[in-house]
């Protein structure tokens, strides 16, 4: 018996056909096929063949397709990301999943505020072409470098912003693709954030951070020092088994796919074996393994 909440990790879209072979008997129940900027010209209709076939045969998920870029910027590179939430949402069928996930975008070196007009006319749109397939779109909660003030990706990383998002676009098919560690590294607790905002998490990456309080008590945030650092999850300050527990009490039948790529430590010749420590410490945290009652 399988679980409901998978367990998973993040591949590239057109690397997926290669990497997933290689790495699907360490135990991952499903993938997130993610594009950054562009689908690039890949066959979309060959590559979901190809996975189906994949997923029968190993008995995996694909969790979400996503396209990661600035759709909102107005610029050639904008435009090609916007194309690519249009392809993707056309063929998400075709791999087996219901979720596209992405960035919002923004006016790039524009304030969230000056931003949501245009996020606003450009998802209200994409959230009418998605529903109508029976999609949901779920915004990841990444900062990219941006603050409240300005930024060039994305406008969905802090809760005011997504409050001002979602009643900006009143669609019940827009949501969140959460995760700890961003929230961590803007110094706020993800805990009490997901049990408020279980109801609109779609989506999530497993990826976790690590803040040396230390160095945010002698030099702050903004000084010489680096303050948090992200974390593949089993090395991190998240409690998972928490953070499990609350995603199960609202109901949430998702998956957690693990952000891989980003640990300092765990990284190299040592990311694959940072990748299946956290994919059997995140089964650990959900209680193990399926285990069916007795019949009587």
């Amino acid at each position: 018996m399988q679980d409901t909440l998978r367990i998973g990790t993040l591949v590239r879209g057109g690397e997926a056909v290669q990497v997933i072979p290689q790495i699907v008997e360490h135990g991952f129940e499903s993938f997130q096929l993610n594009f950054w900027q562009t689908t690039g010209g890949i066959n979309l209709v060959e590559t979901a063949a190809r996975i189906r076939e994949l997923a029968a045969e190993h008995n995996f998920v694909i969790s979400a397709v996503g396209i990661y870029g600035n759709p909102l910027g107005g610029n050639p590179e904008s435009e090609d990301t916007l194309a690519g939430w249009t392809q993707l949402i056309e063929h998400a069928h075709l791999f087996g999943t219901d979720i596209i996930g992405g960035f919002t975008g923004r006016l790039p070196g524009s304030s969230i505020d000056e931003s949501l007009p245009r996020f606003a006319e450009v998802f209200g749109e994409l959230s009418k072409r998605a529903a109508d397939k029976g999609l949901r779109i779920a915004f990841e909660n990444c900062a990219m470098g941006g603050s409240w003030q300005k930024g060039d990706w994305n406008i969905a990383h802090n809760p005011t912003a997504w409050e001002k998002m979602f009643n900006a676009v009143t669609a019940d098919n827009l949501g969140l693709e959460w995760e700890p560690a961003h929230q961590h590294t803007a110094l706020i607790d993800p805990i009490p954030q997901l049990r408020k905002w279980v109801d609109k998490i779609f989506h999530v990456h497993g990826k976790d951070s690590t803040i040396a309080w230390d160095i945010v008590k002698e030099y702050g945030i903004h000084g010489p020092k680096p303050y948090v650092w992200d974390r593949t999850p089993g090395f991190g300050d998240t409690n998972w088994t928490d953070i499990i527990t609350i995603l199960r009490q609202g109901g949430y039948q998702g998956t957690i796919d693990i952000e891989g790529w980003h640990d300092p430590v765990y990284r190299d010749e040592l990311e694959m074996t940072g990748q299946v420590h956290a994919l059997n410490y995140l089964k650990h945290c959900r209680g193990g393994s399926m285990i069916s009652n007795p019949v009587v």
